[in-house]
């Protein structure tokens, strides 16, 4: 199967590009640069994986993204959250509220369509999971299958969006990248752009927990 990757350089969207390069052909990878605390860590991230799985990579800068958002991830003057209990609903459904961008994987994944009809690909990778499916409703399974569907009349090529970790939790995410050699070292999964990890935000200790439990 032919496809376009929405790669951001973190666990979730390394390890399901990988996936789709073992099993099949990814012809592009794409990064988005809508103005994120991380645009460039996460950039630096996704051309290392691409080296690495010998991909094309391609970055899509979304400026007017920011300006429709008051988002954590964009403005530099919100803090970011750091929540204590990653299993606990109202801390992630607060967490999830802070970093929320209006329509953000929408957008990624109309875009990502564009190229995938134009180059002849069948589907569009995105690197979902159980967890933040959760509190993401743009992460779930019901948001996949609808896209899809949606796809299915805004291209002629009926593209679809394909989510191989979408069923998984983070620790299994990271046990599958280690099993079918993914580029786990040049992942980024921090909201802030470094030089170092702040090991403080949501994805900071989600990607730490994930990495001591997975085999």
């Amino acid at each position: 199967m032919r496809c376009i990757s929405l790669l951001s350089g973190g666990l979730d969207s390394v390890v399901a590009t990988t996936v789709a390069a073992r099993e099949g052909s990814v012809e592009l990878a794409l990064t988005f640069d809508y103005g994120q605390r991380a645009a460039s860590a996460e950039i630096a991230a996704a051309q290392a994986v691409c080296r690495e799985l010998g991909l094309a990579h391609r970055v899509i800068e979304l400026p007017w993204l920011a300006e429709v958002t008051t988002t954590a991830l964009v403005n530099r003057n919100c803090a970011l959250p750091e929540p204590d209990a990653l299993d606990d609903p109202g801390e992630t459904q607060a967490s999830a509220a802070a970093v929320w961008v209006p329509n953000r994987n929408g957008v990624f994944i109309n875009t990502a369509a564009a190229f995938a009809e134009s180059l002849g690909c069948e589907a569009i990778v995105c690197g979902f999971n159980v967890e933040e499916a959760q509190t993401f409703p743009d992460n779930t399974a019901a948001y996949v299958q609808a896209a899809s569907e949606a796809l299915a009349y805004s291209t002629l090529a009926k593209v679809r969006v394909w989510s191989p970790t979408q069923d998984l939790t983070k620790t299994e995410i990271v046990t599958l990248g280690r099993r079918i050699g993914a580029p786990l070292a040049h992942i980024w999964s921090c909201y802030e752009p470094g030089p170092e990890p702040c090991g403080r935000c949501e994805s900071c200790r989600r990607f730490r927990r994930a990495m001591a439990g997975g085999a």
